[in-house]
């Protein structure tokens, strides 16, 4: 738990919250000890309990960061001038797919890397998956609902629907990207992401 008198951009505790992302992210949370972590960021044990009561604590820290960071990238995919929303939306998944290809996503893909592994382990950290992944269809539904209104996209169901069936598609498109090593997961859930939304090439 942080200490009420150490602020959250703390450089020892991002320290530790970007190596442990990026070791987790890779190998998943059971799997990697705190030692590891600690040795990676270049601090003694007793700094990581300064700030996280716990290796939950700290997982629960880890996600609020992450999802943190990728609302805010999604808001400034979502906001590029220029565009229409269409095209700010399949740039949004051309960036999922670029970015969370095969091998390693470096930490990037905390959501499809740790899914069904916290949701069994700890209740604080589903309940983090669980605001993190809402933030992120709440936005895809508010920028479906946009693109609907300018016409550059038409839906068949509500954009709440459409956003949470896309995002439910991109995850399983991801695992099924791991298990098949190849891409062609993602072919399909672009080409399915097209016609979903009634976008042309």
């Amino acid at each position: 738990m942080t200490s009420p008198a150490t602020p959250d951009t703390s450089p020892v505790r991002e320290s530790i919250l970007a190596n442990g992302q990026r070791i987790i992210g890779g190998k998943g949370f059971s799997a990697v000890g705190l030692n590891e972590i600690l040795l990676a960021s270049g601090v003694p044990k007793g700094s990581f309990y300064h700030y996280f009561g716990s290796k939950e604590a700290f997982g629960e820290a880890m996600l609020e960061r992450y999802f943190a960071n990728y609302l805010a990238e999604l808001d400034a995919t979502l906001a590029v001038p220029g565009l229409d929303m269409a095209q700010r939306l399949m740039n949004y998944w051309k960036n999922w797919q670029s970015t969370q290809s095969l091998d390693d996503c470096q930490g990037k893909c905390l959501a499809v890397k740790l899914g069904a592994e916290v949701a069994d382990l700890s209740e604080a950290m589903r309940m983090a998956m669980v605001r993190g992944t809402a933030g992120i269809t709440q936005r895809l539904a508010h920028a479906i609902a946009a693109g609907v209104a300018e016409g550059s996209v038409s839906v068949d169901q509500s954009p709440s629907a459409v956003a949470q069936s896309l995002y439910q598609l991109w995850l399983g498109a991801s695992v099924m990207v791991k298990i098949a090593r190849n891409v062609q997961p993602f072919d399909i859930a672009m080409a399915s992401t097209r016609q979903i939304l009634h976008v042309t090439e």
